[in-house]
């Protein structure tokens, strides 16, 4: 038996329960907490988690539960694995009855749904002097769960828990790499969804690989751009949670926003997509959320300002394309 504290993963999709997988595989107690009470009790008879990842049984150490209270009581570190939309709901459910000592880290990707700002700012505004960290990185949660070698990022301005995590989280097929660069690690994890969108309507239209590069270059320039603007370091985004999250987000039908981006460039319209994957598609709001977020900055970032005509303006694929190829001729550095 260990006597290590466990750790509270708030989150029973794919992606939480991969990395509650991994934290557990490695001796850490994992309570892991879905809202849906009759996915959780399916969680706790099956040892698994049936719906995204069925062939991954849970080790002893694991932990469903449908009880918010429960999973934190006595964990001494939450990993919040929400979608971005309910991301605000939980931090503020959690807030009044959180002891001081608790840290909190997060694994999801996307902005703020209610301010299109940053998950951190979020985390600050309602639990203000804790020590917080972002994981993030090129990671699929099958891949993942099935014990493929991946590597990511986990980011925090307090040295001790950034080092904590990665300890956690760290295996023979699971490696961590440390940042203190929240924004820029963020930063990543969130605009990448929308430029893979942008690949994904390419791939559907055929336009072939010479476009796919381009599009991900270029993606890439978009957004250092808004990091820079925002106070990120420009080589988090040559590092795992900047270009490597946006190639594999990019190139890999594993990915739900290059799916949307493919089902669109086939002509089929968003609601139809969404609804064909079967799961959160985080690109449909982030967008919107990115659009705002980079006019706001007074930043350029045409590839995006394009995925958002197309998803929220019904703006036809092939047209947004041409507008990209219009532009004025300029430097690429």
């Amino acid at each position: 038996m260990t006597t290590q504290q466990p750790i509270a993963v708030l989150g029973a999709g794919s992606w939480g329960t991969a990395l509650a997988l991994v934290l557990a595989h490695n001796g850490v107690p994992v309570r892991l907490w879905g809202h849906d009470p009759a996915h959780m009790a399916a969680l706790a008879e099956a040892r698994c988690n049936v719906r995204h990842l069925p062939d991954a049984p849970f080790p002893e150490t694991l932990t469903p539960t449908d009880s918010l209270a429960s999973a934190v009581d006595g964990a001494g570190d939450l990993l919040l694995v929400v979608p971005s939309h309910g991301f605000r709901s939980l931090v503020e459910t959690l807030a009044p009855s959180l002891g001081d000592r608790v840290r909190i880290a997060w694994a999801t990707k996307g902005l703020e749904a209610e301010s299109g700002g940053l998950l951190h700012q979020v985390v600050e505004a309602q639990l203000p002097g804790r020590p917080t960290a972002v994981l993030s990185g090129p990671s699929f949660a099958r891949e993942v769960a099935a014990g493929l070698p991946t590597a990511v990022t986990i980011a925090s301005r307090d040295n001790a828990f950034a080092a904590d995590l990665a300890a956690a989280f760290h295996g023979e097929q699971f490696r961590p790499y440390t940042s203190h660069d929240i924004i820029g690690v963020e930063l990543g994890g969130a605009v990448k969804n929308v430029l893979a969108v942008a690949t994904g309507i390419a791939d559907g239209l055929g336009l072939g690989a010479n476009t796919r590069a381009g599009l991900i270059t270029r993606g890439l320039a978009e957004v250092v751009r808004l990091g820079e603007a925002m106070g990120a370091e420009s080589r988090t985004f040559m590092g795992l949670s900047g270009v490597g999250d946006l190639i594999l987000t990019s190139t890999d039908d594993q990915s739900r926003n290059r799916r949307l981006g493919l089902a669109l460039g086939r002509g089929q319209s968003v609601a139809d997509a969404v609804a064909e994957i079967g799961q959160t598609v985080e690109s449909v709001r982030t967008a919107a959320e990115v659009h705002a977020l980079a006019e706001a900055q007074g930043v350029e970032m045409p590839i995006c300002e394009q995925v958002h005509a197309v998803v929220n303006h019904q703006r036809p694929a092939r047209e947004a394309l041409e507008q990209l190829m219009a532009r004025a001729r300029k430097s690429e550095f």
